[in-house]
């Protein structure tokens, strides 16, 4: 292939949400039938743009503000893009509240999923089912939650029926300060996702080398390209003949970064040999394996070597030793 391989983190202008979580401020948004047209109308257009770029290999990640996939548009584009021999992985960011029946017109190798589970929306048995139906059709995902106080019982039981291969990631909850969780509920948290720390303390990013801008870019639905959504500068339009041009490397602007898909493109932490094909969905191959590993350099490789609790624990026991 010609052009260099490229990593898409795609949002379009959609911001709306079935679910009504308290945390989220596109809760329950309603989007106009216009926002709908639109949205609609420039991912056909970026479908068509990646259809052709026949000459590299190309990685997608939806990253909605809302929920995308209860709209039909953004599920026929995923199964398109899984049907392009030179996509080699296109995800979504989903609450994973859909009908599943569509997925049997996708390749299983390249469609992929970030699920989170928020417990005041949905039952769990409803979520796990769905997890269960990717399982059947062999497809990589990821599973989440925000790590509020409230959901530590769902975060156990999550952990107990979820396959063990499954990666469970812990989102920090940060609304009520630094000095939201104690001592034993960080363990706790440690216990189930031992990457926890490097989300709610962030990485100190100022003039470190990261990919994004380089071979990793956010793309909103008019083809504006940014380095990642948390850096406003715009570096060049997906759309333009000569836009490979404005790929190069960029040490990060920022004095922190705090988000998962801006410091998972960050070398020095290693996540992309840590997470390997599973990078865009945040699905670890193996996690209790890898997490257990000695291998990889960096604060990822530090925080898997001293923490003694690994996946493969068992985190309802360490729950139930939790002070009310």
């Amino acid at each position: 292939m010609a052009g260099a391989p490229l990593d898409i983190l795609y949002r379009g202008p959609l911001a709306s949400c079935n679910y009504a979580c308290p945390y989220c401020p596109f809760a329950k948004r309603r989007d106009s039938r216009e926002t709908l047209r639109r949205d609609a109308e420039q991912l056909a257009r970026f479908v068509d743009w990646a259809g052709g770029q026949t000459r590299r290999s190309l990685g997608i990640l939806f990253t909605p503000w809302g929920e995308a996939l209860i709209r039909p548009a953004y599920r026929n584009a995923m199964t398109a893009l899984s049907r392009m021999p030179h996509i080699r992985r296109v995800a979504a960011q989903t609450n994973l509240s859909w009908p599943t029946g569509w997925l049997d017109g996708c390749d299983p190798e390249r469609v992929a999923f970030w699920c989170t589970f928020h417990p005041g929306e949905t039952p769990l048995d409803r979520f796990l089912g769905r997890c269960a139906e990717l399982d059947a059709r062999g497809i990589s995902y990821s599973v989440g939650i925000v790590g509020k106080r409230e959901h530590f019982d769902a975060l156990a039981a999550l952990r107990q029926r979820l396959r063990p291969e499954i990666y469970l990631w812990v989102n920090a909850y940060r609304d009520e300060g630094a000095t939201y969780y104690g001592p034993d509920e960080l363990a706790l948290l440690r216990a189930v996702d031992p990457l926890f720390d490097l989300n709610r303390t962030g990485i100190r990013s100022r003039g470190r080398a990261c990919a994004t801008g380089e071979s990793v870019v956010s793309v909103d639905g008019d083809g504006e390209v940014r380095r990642c959504h948390v850096v406003p500068a715009r570096i060049g339009n997906l759309y333009d003949p000569d836009f490979d041009a404005a790929l190069k490397p960029h040490p990060c602007p920022l004095a922190q970064c705090r988000c998962h898909i801006g410091y998972a493109h960050m070398p020095h932490l290693g996540f992309r040999e840590l997470f390997g094909a599973g990078l865009l969905e945040r699905a670890l191959p193996h996690p209790a394996a890898t997490l257990n590993g000695v291998r990889a350099t960096g604060p990822a490789g530090r925080a898997r070597r001293s923490s003694s609790a690994t996946l493969s624990a068992t985190p309802s026991a360490a729950m139930r030793s939790t002070p009310s």
